[in-house]
């Protein structure tokens, strides 16, 4: 490229090119990708009482590129794990990140400095990640530029892509997380390169590998260290997105359909004024009166007697004494 050969970019791109990943940016990969599992909610409680279930969601954390290219390349998906070395070095961090006396590892780490070294040293490891999976799917399938894009994507992105299957390795089942959902940063960059790289492998795009190795490595970690200074999550692309969606998947929206929307009014028949429609629930609506506040007749005469009652019963008492009086003077005149 001439801008690259006019900035004397070019050695700086071979150099990155020749580049190996061993032991110093895997490290750091698997450091950030083991702390980023450790900052999810519930993980610390998770390692404390289930030590092996947070082994084996950090492994996915960290080989989950290389797992789900695997399966999509009909591989076996335990291949990964079959480097001894580099799952060592993974379990090493994954105990020291947890585990670590005085927590001394993830608060270093977690530091700011230390922070964007080992974020933009995991961005070097996505090119040569994305790059390997299209170099992948190009030994089988040549021409197939779907396939390339699909298999470097997945192998560049893949921890983010299987995330519900790790997150039911912990007990958790959130569906509404799924990246394809609602893409991440990570995920649509690693997307944008592995079709960059998908074209250049199949010579649409007129650029030397080396050449775009270094543009698209310097374009992820200068925005790297912009979200992790800044603490933005907005993408670069999201303008981009914006325009393109309005664009071709917004659709056209029916002034009418505000107006239409209400069920319960309708024109008149000189399509001027509205009607309302009776729906035959109008009639229930109305307000009945109250049986409770009109008293009938029959309760009235109820009240009425049991007012009287209490009078009634003396005036008949003292009725009855009068008369036992006389029964008793009668009674008493004829023993006389």
């Amino acid at each position: 490229m001439d801008v690259i050969g006019m900035l004397n970019l070019d050695e700086m791109a071979h150099g990155l090119a020749g580049m190996t990943m061993f032991p110093y940016f895997d490290t750091a990969h698997y450091v950030v990708s083991v702390m980023a599992l450790r900052e999810q909610s519930g993980v610390l409680e998770l390692s404390r009482r289930s030590p092996f279930a947070c082994w084996f969601s950090s492994m996915l954390f960290c080989f989950g590129g290389a797992v789900l290219s695997g399966l999509m390349m009909a591989e076996p998906p335990i291949a990964p794990l079959s480097n001894s070395t580099n799952v060592l070095l993974a379990s090493l961090i994954w105990y020291l990140v947890f585990y670590c006396p005085w927590d001394l590892l993830y608060s270093c780490a977690a530091l700011l400095p230390f922070r964007l070294v080992l974020s933009g040293m995991k961005e070097v490891t996505r090119t040569w990640k994305v790059l390997g999976g299209v170099s992948q799917a190009s030994i089988k399938y040549q021409d197939s530029l779907l396939v390339m894009i699909a298999i470097g994507w997945a192998k560049g992105a893949g921890g983010g892509l299987i995330a519900n299957f790790e997150q039911l390795v912990r007990g958790v089942w959130k569906p509404e997380t799924n990246e394809l959902l609602k893409m991440s940063y990570p995920t649509k960059i690693t997307l944008i390169g592995a079709v960059m790289f998908s074209l250049q492998h199949t010579s649409y795009l007129p650029l030397q590998k080396h050449h775009l190795m270094l543009i698209y490595t310097v374009f992820n970690v200068v925005n790297k260290a912009r979200i992790i200074i800044t603490g933005s999550s907005t993408s670069p692309f999201a303008l981009l997105e914006s325009v393109i969606y309005k664009t071709l998947f917004a659709g056209s929206s029916s002034s009418s359909s505000s107006s239409s929307s209400s069920p319960y009014t309708a024109l008149s028949s000189d399509g001027k004024k509205p009607v309302a429609i009776d729906n035959g629930n109008t009639s229930a609506n109305k307000k009945k009166p109250s049986s409770s506040s009109t008293p009938t007749k029959e309760s009235g005469e109820r009240r009425s007697q049991a007012l009287a009652s209490p009078t009634r019963g003396k005036r008949e008492d003292q009725r009855s004494a009068k008369t036992k009086e006389q029964e008793e003077d009668s009674s008493c005149k004829k023993t006389d």
